[in-house]
């Protein structure tokens, strides 16, 4: 996958057509210790996936589920 952090960006056209925006945000930051799998699976499931996934890493969010991934997931990805 290649993803593109170079520089931040601001074009969230790819939110009008994503799965999250019909859900609350409690299911995308969920309390700590809560399970991630039903976010994940609805990411799994959305067509702006890797749109939502570059914003979330160009713009440096430290928290929620984006594109996919954790928090944790995500600073693995920045860090390869």
């Amino acid at each position: 996958m290649s993803i593109n952090t170079t520089a931040a960006t601001t074009d969230t056209a790819w939110y009008d057509l994503a799965l999250c925006a019909q859900t609350g945000p409690g299911f995308f930051f969920p309390e700590p210790g809560s399970s991630l799998r039903d976010a994940k699976r609805l990411c799994g499931a959305c067509e702006g996936r890797a749109a939502c996934l570059e914003y979330a890493l160009a713009n440096d969010e430290r928290f929620g589920v984006w594109g996919g991934l954790s928090e944790a997931e995500r600073q693995a990805l920045r860090r390869s």
